[in-house]
């Protein structure tokens, strides 16, 4: 047998939950309290902490965010939404959710985050809000986006779900803006298991959105119950909050670690001439005042290579032990958007990463033997697909 199949397999992603944050399970769990309650206040506090104090409130999901994001902004039919159609599609399907219209602009291909010139093309008068996606953790240019927004009149909707530690000028991700939303699904930097927050502008609308978050009721009193608005249900449990606290204690190790991690593949793809088989790397880890928190590390493939290369390269590491992942496809060409009217060759350097990312593994419990496996993998792949 080959050393490369005895070992175990390399996923691409890998929560990290230490003994204590198990043991916290365990307790909100013979507490009998395990629905919404003293955790979920007690993470929040925490989170808002990190954030300079903002208002925030917790939710069971990062796409809840989003949509109650929209919906704490006044957004609804007849409005339109700028974003990227290269993000997880919730992004585009909660602005459908509250009757808005999603518009995609192109992405910067050196960032891969939107271009914020095309954005300021496109708004029209029917624009409200604004929504970047940080893809991979990288910000895109803060300054120059709030100056659109504020030029247009525009609410910004950060989609934050995998930027939480990351920085701009130095200022944490959250800390300032409008309303930002964070993810903490299994696969984020920090998890629990399934949850995300939203930090918001002002203390009304911290109270109108836990108001949606759980079917508009407002209690008084031991019988007292109001319903003030048409919410819905997706209040963050104990159970979650719990694991959150123990993640989120980690924050500055994992996001020391990951650069760590990022910045051995950047030395042993040198080494080993990734670049010279068409394969392009991510930006380093600063750039023009944008501190990236090392979500993922994504290359490029070449774009030059031949039909259904992702999928074969995918498939040979897979089979040397190495998981990969794709994000994302350019969410403008699944069925749904074209029936809006997008169609290939709109958004041309979206529609090539949508082709052509690859995420490659990055978690902390990772080592430096780890990446050297990752980049010795895909440059084998390559070139196999190549022949």
């Amino acid at each position: 047998m080959s050393t490369v199949a005895a070992l175990p397999f390399l996923p691409f992603a890998r929560p990290a939950l230490d003994e204590a944050t198990i043991r916290s399970v365990g307790e909100v769990l013979a507490s009998g309290w395990i629905t919404s309650g003293p955790k979920v206040a007690e993470f929040e506090a925490e989170l808002s902490k990190l954030f300079a104090h903002r208002p925030l409130r917790a939710f069971a999901n990062g796409t809840a965010t989003m949509e109650i994001a929209l919906r704490v902004a006044g957004i609804g039919p007849g409005d339109e939404v700028i974003t990227t159609p290269i993000s997880w599609v919730a992004t585009a399907n909660v602005i459908v959710a509250v009757g808005a219209t999603p518009v995609f602009v192109d992405i910067d291909p050196t960032t891969r985050n939107l271009d914020l010139q095309a954005l300021e093309d496109a708004i029209t008068p029917r624009t409200r809000a604004l929504v970047p996606v940080y893809l991979a953790g990288l910000p895109v240019d803060m300054d120059r986006l709030y100056a659109i927004a504020k030029r247009h009149d525009l609410r910004v909707i950060e989609d934050a779900a995998q930027a939480i530690g990351s920085r701009w000028n130095d200022r944490l991700i959250g800390s300032f803006g409008d309303l930002v939303s964070f993810s903490f699904q299994a696969n984020k930097n920090i998890t629990c298991a399934e949850g995300g927050c939203l930090v918001l502008s002002s203390d009304d609308e911290a109270r109108r959105a836990e108001h949606l978050r759980l079917q508009g009721v407002v209690r008084s009193g031991l019988d007292g119950m109001d319903v003030v608005t048409p919410g819905g249900k997706s209040n963050l449990t104990d159970i979650n909050a719990a694991i959150g606290l123990g993640q989120l204690r980690r924050l500055r190790e994992v996001t020391r670690r990951r650069a760590e991690l990022a910045n051995a593949y950047f030395e042993v793809a040198g080494q080993m001439r990734l670049q010279d088989l068409g394969i392009v790397l991510p930006l380093p880890t600063r750039e023009r005042g944008a501190i990236t928190n090392w979500h993922m590390y994504q290359v490029m493939l070449p774009a030059n290579g031949p039909s259904g290369q992702r999928a074969a390269v995918m498939q040979h590491m897979r089979d040397a032990g190495v998981g990969t992942g794709v994000h994302y496809p350019a969410m403008h060409l699944f069925s749904y958007y074209r029936s809006l009217g997008w169609r290939e060759g709109m958004l041309p350097h979206a529609e090539q990463a949508g082709r052509s990312l690859l995420t490659l593994p990055l978690f902390p419990a990772m080592s430096a033997g780890d990446v050297e496996r990752a980049c010795a993998a895909l440059a084998a792949a390559c070139r196999e697909v190549a022949r």
